[in-house]
């Protein structure tokens, strides 16, 4: 079995991890809102496929400037060269905002819930709502509460096998959905490029999730 895909969340300028976590992942994740004004350096030397997010407070991120500043950021980021923008469900005129992105790239429609776990007939109903809104992908990402809170993510993914999605828990108690997600189907997962430079909380770092699914006899 193929060693599940990795995405290294970028959250600094540290261009010398970067380039170490290059060799391990398939592709990256630029935080616009954690990198501050030097994420268009950042995202000028990466040689592999990345996600740009510019992610709002409201959803777990640190942007807190101009909507509007904001959403031009991330269409900057297409002709930097990403290969997927990340776009929150609850974004005010999405209707306008998906097909601007799609006539480029791929669109990432995702949603997030700081504070649960809600039940899997409702975070299906949401699944459902992103691929009608034109989702090339659909994240979901809950918090986990009690470890069943793995299950319920993971049982949505089953749910969508048909469709790219990427769906786990949050926090640490939903580390097991994070590493099992993508084999029961999700098109990625996430992973930190070194300890204490965790882009959610209960993320581990690449190189801890690579062993994982060596532990497991996956990959490489």
């Amino acid at each position: 079995m193929n060693r599940p895909r990795i995405c290294a969340a970028i959250i600094n300028n540290d261009l010398v991890k970067i380039r170490e976590a290059e060799l391990m992942v398939d592709l990256f994740e630029v935080r616009i809102d954690l990198i501050g004004d030097s994420w268009e350096k950042v995202a000028k030397t990466i040689k592999k496929p990345w996600i740009a997010t510019n992610r709002t407070i409201e959803e777990g991120g640190k942007w807190n400037g101009n909507e509007a500043r904001r959403i031009e950021r991330l269409l900057q980021a297409i002709e930097l060269g990403a290969e997927m923008i990340d776009v929150e469900f609850r974004t005010k005129n999405l209707n306008n905002i998906v097909p601007l992105v799609k006539k480029r790239v791929k669109c990432i429609l995702s949603f997030h819930d700081t504070e649960k776990t809600p039940p899997l007939s409702e975070l299906k109903r949401i699944v459902d709502s992103q691929i009608r809104a034109g989702a090339d992908i659909c994240k979901v990402v809950t918090t986990a509460k009690e470890y069943q809170d793995n299950l319920t993510v993971l049982d949505l993914v089953r749910a969508f096998h048909s469709s790219r999605i990427v769906s786990f828990a949050m926090g640490q108690l939903g580390q097991t959905s994070r590493v099992l997600s993508p084999l029961v189907g999700a098109d990625f997962t996430y992973g930190s490029i070194e300890e204490g430079k965790e882009s959610a909380p209960g993320q581990t770092t690449v190189k801890q999730m690579i062993d994982t699914y060596r532990i497991l006899g996956i990959g490489d």
